[in-house]
């Protein structure tokens, strides 16, 4: 065969995904912030790993800087949860009780102002809760009854009177915690109103199929952070096992309260078991 006389490649070109400018730009502002997320992400699971560490070392020493990084985070992260779970229940009435309109009401602006307002909130309760939290004067003990730095164990080491700490405190648990609860709430009865309402039956079953993982994450987190941020206070030992649930438990059954109860997730865990299990389900090839 004849060879044609080309240059050699020494480069490629991309043509990316667009060639609009204006689409580029979105692109880039969307895969910019998907790309810091992911970042964050990692930097936050490679610090679990000291974390992890000080289980198993004698002396579990934390210094000041981390503390407060480690208590800024968490709340942070806590918070802004807190402000989504709110903002789902509202996802879920739309769906419900204004199908026919959920497209024009749950636009793409308004997804984005309902997450920039979540993650907003959960940021400003975050400072103050830290702010109030880290201003107090620590002169005395250092050891903190606690397996990580947060605030109400944080308190009872204060050389000074707490009052104004712990108020500023309770109240910004009255707007992350109390007032998500109550719009959850209403949501949830709009959402069951209308669905004892319908006529059939399957329509009844899928709407609360729809809500159940949700309402039990709704119940599992805030139960525990309540107790936590919002009673009176109680033995140490309790403190931290709800502390344990509602930071390592509850974020762990997440995936699973969600995704199993989908079906288009259990039909491809039906059949990757299929597949690599194939005799212990009495399927032969």
């Amino acid at each position: 065969m004849r060879q044609i006389n080309q240059t050699q490649v020494t480069e490629f070109l991309l043509l990316g995904l667009s060639d609009g400018p204006y689409t580029q730009q979105l692109l880039l502002i969307l895969f910019l912030g998907v790309y810091l997320v992911t970042l964050l992400g990692n930097l936050l699971l490679m610090s679990l790993v000291p974390t992890l560490v000080h289980l198993l070392s004698r002396k579990k020493f934390i210094s000041f800087t981390c503390c407060t990084a480690q208590l800024l985070f968490f709340l942070i992260f806590g918070c802004t949860r807190c402000a989504l779970l709110a903002v789902m229940s509202y996802d879920r009435y739309v769906a419900i009780c204004n199908p026919l309109h959920y497209p024009s009401i749950m636009t793409w602006k308004v997804c984005v102002q309902l997450a920039t307002g979540s993650w907003t909130s959960g940021i400003l309760v975050s400072v103050v809760d830290t702010t109030f939290t880290l201003r107090l004067p620590y002169r005395g003990s250092n050891n903190i009854a606690h397996f990580f730095c947060e605030a109400p164990a944080l308190l009872i080491l204060a050389s000074t009177d707490t009052h104004t700490s712990e108020m500023a405190i309770f109240l910004m648990g009255v707007v992350i915690l109390l007032i998500p609860i109550f719009l959850i709430l209403v949501s949830y009865g709009h959402i069951i109103v209308t669905a004892v309402k319908m006529k059939s039956t399957v329509g009844s079953l899928k709407a609360f199929s729809t809500c159940g993982s949700h309402l039990m994450v709704v119940i599992l987190f805030y139960g525990s952070a309540i107790i936590t941020y919002m009673t009176p206070k109680s033995s140490k030992q309790q403190e931290k096992l709800v502390s344990v649930f509602y930071a390592m438990v509850t974020p762990m059954l997440n995936p699973l309260i969600y995704s199993l109860r989908n079906k288009d997730v259990k039909g491809a865990l039906r059949k990757l078991t299929t597949r690599y299990f194939p005799c212990r389900l009495g399927i032969s090839h």
